[in-house]
């Protein structure tokens, strides 16, 4: 009897990191549920892969109402999800803490860290009953002090939150992994970042980290681009 095809929910799918890793899993077999809030985005990424792979979901993680209806059609669609790539996330306002716009303040911590926390919460059913993984896009600026950075602050949380869960969640036989990348050339940047990571460098992470046998749990994974390793 042939194994049901596993499924993977990512959120910030649109563009970037999570644009990139919808490709990698999609093509290397996975289900993919893609939620982001540009559906014709997500839309032509489906263009790109097998037929019957992948559903576009238009998701707020801002909002929590929002996200267990983006689930539940995930799961409708292919029976189980086997694993959550909590990815969405944005920048800030330059400023620091002297000067930067509250507003920004309020647009991070909604989304890079109270979404996460939404997605998480709302996702732990499908991901208990399939024993299943949670990946979360954390950051290198999680493990540093950049000064007057509220991204960086909200990175510091990501982390937190991940290793927090790690403990709520041993038992259970599901795992949890922090992928902390320094700098990756996306969007995100106005200018391009030639010695940056690639979305790609950081979907394979994910990859990885989800290819382990059952009993192997990949707890953190820091990427850095060479030219900024030091």
């Amino acid at each position: 009897m042939t194994e049901p095809r596993r499924t993977i929910f990512i959120t910030g799918a649109s563009s970037g990191i999570g644009k990139a890793t919808a490709l990698r899993m999609g093509k290397a077999g996975w289900n993919v549920a893609l939620a982001a809030r540009s559906m014709r985005s997500l839309k032509e990424i489906c263009d790109e892969l097998p037929d019957g792979q992948t559903l576009p979901l238009r998701c707020d993680v801002t909002d929590y109402d929002n996200i267990g209806p983006c689930l539940e059609q995930a799961h409708q669609k292919f029976g189980q999800i086997n694993a959550l790539f909590a990815n969405a996330g944005i920048g800030g306002a330059p400023g620091g803490f002297s000067e930067a716009p509250t507003d920004s303040w309020r647009d991070i911590v909604n989304t890079n860290i109270l979404g996460l926390a939404y997605t998480v919460q709302a996702t732990l059913p499908f991901i208990k009953a399939s024993k299943g993984h949670i990946i979360i896009t954390g950051s290198v600026a999680g493990r540093r002090t950049l000064k007057g950075s509220m991204y960086s602050v909200s990175k510091h949380a990501a982390n937190a939150l991940a290793y927090n869960l790690r403990e709520e969640l041993a038992g259970t036989g599901c795992r949890v992994t922090l992928i902390e990348p320094g700098m990756v050339d996306t969007a995100f940047f106005d200018d391009p970042k030639p010695d940056a990571l690639r979305p790609d460098d950081v979907a394979r992470a994910v990859f990885y980290a989800t290819d382990q046998p059952e009993h192997v749990e990949v707890g953190d994974l820091l990427i850095m681009p060479v030219a900024k390793a030091e």
